[in-house]
C-alpha cells in the first residue's frame, strides 16, 4: 500500500522462532518493511542503480582518460627530472650566446667608477642596468663601445613620479624638472648625489604634496606640521621628522574661539572623543569624512 503519499509500500514480513526443546510453543511474528518503489526502480524486489549514474561514471572516465592521454603528448620528457621544470631547457640556456658580463668585469677597468658607485645612492643598480649587455665589450674593449644614456630617457624610467614607489625615493615630473636638460648636466649618475639640498619636500614626497596640493591645507607648508631636522634633507634616514601626537595640536587652529571663521571648527570636548583627529581625516587631504 502507498503511505503519506510518497513512494514507499509496506509489506509483510513474517517468520517463525520455533525452540528446539520438546514441548515448547512457536512464536510467529510480523513486522511491515518499507521497500521503495517509486519511478527510479525498475520493479523487482531490490533498488537497482539510478540511470544516471553510469553515464556521469563514463563521462569522468573520458575525461580522466583525456587528461592522461593530454598528458603523455604535452609535456616534456625531460620534465621533472631534476625539478619541477624540463630538464633540458639548462643545455639550451647555456647553449646560447653570453650577452652579459657582471659588473666585476667593469670593475678591472673601471675601478675609480666602480668605488664612486658603491658610494652613493647608486651602490645597488649594477653597470649594466644603464650601459646595457657588456660581454661584447669585454672581449673587444676597443671594437665594441657599451651604451651610454645621454638624454632623459633612461633616468625617468626609475625616478618619475609614480606613486607606488616608497616614500622618500627621489622622484621628479619630467615635464616641469628641468624640461630639456640632460640629467647627467646636473647629476653624476655613478654618484648622484643633488647638486644643492632640496628646499621642497616634493622631491622626495611627491605623491603627499599633489595631496596637499589640492586640499585645503594646500597653503600650508610641511614644516607648520612637521619639524624636520636639517640633516633630513640630505640623509633622510639619518633624521626623522616630527609628528603631531594629539588633538590639541589641530585644535590650535580648529578649536572654537579661533578668529580665523572661514576655518571649520569643533569642540574638543565632545568632537570625535576619544579618537585622535587623523583617525578620521587625512591630513594631507583633510576633507570631513
Amino acid at each position: 500500500m502507498r503511505v503519506g503519499g510518497s513512494d514507499y509500500d509496506k509489506y509483510e514480513l513474517s517468520f517463525t522462532i520455533a525452540s528446539q526443546c520438546a514441548g515448547s510453543t512457536s512464536v510467529h511474528i510480523r513486522a511491515l518493511m518499507p521497500r521503495y518503489s517509486g519511478s527510479r526502480f525498475r520493479g523487482g524486489d531490490g533498488p537497482r542503480m539510478p540511470q544516471q549514474v553510469p553515464r556521469l561514471v563514463f563521462v569522468f572516465a573520458v575525461a580522466l582518460l583525456a587528461m592522461v592521454i593530454a598528458r603523455w603528448y604535452l609535456v616534456p620528457d625531460t620534465f621533472g627530472d631534476i625539478g619541477h621544470y624540463r630538464a633540458a631547457a639548462v643545455d639550451s640556456i647555456a647553449a646560447r650566446p653570453m650577452k652579459y658580463a657582471g659588473h666585476q668585469q667593469c670593475t678591472l677597468c673601471h675601478s675609480p667608477i666602480q668605488e664612486a658607485r658603491l658610494a652613493s645612492n647608486h651602490k645597488g643598480v649594477r653597470c649594466e642596468v644603464c650601459h646595457g649587455p657588456a660581454a661584447a665589450h669585454i672581449a673587444a674593449p676597443m671594437e665594441v663601445k657599451p651604451s651610454i644614456p645621454r638624454g632623459r630617457d633612461q633616468c625617468i624610467l626609475c625616478h618619475a613620479f609614480n606613486p607606488s614607489r616608497p616614500t622618500g625615493f627621489p622622484q621628479i615630473d619630467p615635464v616641469v624638472h628641468n624640461p630639456l636638460t640632460p640629467c647627467k648636466d646636473c647629476h653624476d649618475p655613478h654618484a648622484p648625489e643633488p647638486p644643492v639640498v632640496p628646499e621642497s619636500c616634493a622631491a622626495c614626497h611627491g605623491e603627499i604634496a599633489r595631496q596637499k596640493l589640492v586640499s585645503h591645507h594646500a597653503s600650508l607648508e610641511c614644516e607648520v606640521c612637521h619639524a624636520a631636522p636639517v640633516t633630513h634633507k640630505s640623509n633622510p634616514r639619518s633624521a626623522r621628522p616630527s609628528k603631531p601626537t594629539d588633538r590639541s595640536f589641530c585644535g590650535a587652529c580648529h578649536a572654537i574661539g579661533d578668529p580665523r571663521a572661514a576655518i571649520p571648527q569643533i569642540d574638543l570636548q565632545t568632537h570625535g572623543q576619544p579618537y585622535t583627529c587623523w583617525q578620521c581625516h587625512y591630513p594631507h587631504h583633510p576633507e570631513a569624512p
